[in-house]
């Protein structure tokens, strides 16, 4: 007599809110990696033109309103996106080495923040400025991108952002000001924006910084 074959016992279904769980679940693994993609992926630089003759009419311009400020007449200075990048690029200097890294946990400083730049660009539209900034963050190369308004007032610099970008992945707008509100107010970098005493007002003005001395 041949012995019966048990049939297969099928599984009980998935329900639906296991389903739901699941689908949340890698969604949210994949959205956390896209999002890291987007951060380490290095936003190309802006194309902005330098050379050595847009230096020297810069070097120029700063020469002729220090001897203008010297003899205590008022003036102002202008400079386009070419001369202003042009300018930087002869007198920043970036280091290709890792600096130290802020300590967790605390504001950096704008010395810091300095010492781990490895790229700095500009771009002036309009009335705004646009920085393209390539930093060190524990050995690898990011890039941040700031667009916002440049002013002078109670005779500080400030800076008042629109938007950002870190890598690929914008940065919310009510993070971006906290941000830079919490950089600009410390108390370790507050005084390293005081401008000179001779500087009444700066500006971005159709495409060109304004410096106006009194």
């Amino acid at each position: 007599m041949n012995a019966s074959i048990p049939s297969p016992v099928a599984k009980p279904p998935i329900s639906t809110w296991k389903w739901i769980f699941r689908i949340v679940r890698w969604t949210t693994y994949a959205a956390a990696l896209i999002t890291l993609l987007m951060v380490l992926h290095k936003a190309p630089p802006p194309r902005v033109e330098t050379s050595p003759q847009a230096a020297a009419r810069a070097e120029e311009k700063i020469q002729q309103v220090e001897k203008a400020v010297a003899s205590g007449a008022p003036a102002t200075l202008r400079m386009d996106e070419t001369e202003l990048n042009s300018y930087l690029a002869s007198h920043l200097e970036l280091s290709p080495a890792p600096a130290k890294s802020p300590s967790p946990g605390s504001e950096p400083t704008v010395e810091e923040m300095r010492s781990n730049v490895r790229d700095f660009k500009v771009e002036l539209v309009g009335d705004r400025v646009r920085a393209y900034i390539v930093f060190d963050l524990h050995g690898k190369d990011m890039s941040l991108q700031l667009e916002g308004m440049l002013r002078a007032a109670d005779g500080y610099l400030q800076f008042v952002p629109t938007a950002g970008s870190f890598g690929s992945l914008p940065i919310p707008q009510s993070a971006l000001e906290s941000a830079v509100r919490r950089l600009m107010d410390s108390p370790e970098n507050r005084e390293k924006l005081r401008l000179p005493a001779d500087i009444s007002d700066l500006r971005i003005e159709n495409g060109e910084i304004v410096v106006s001395y009194k």
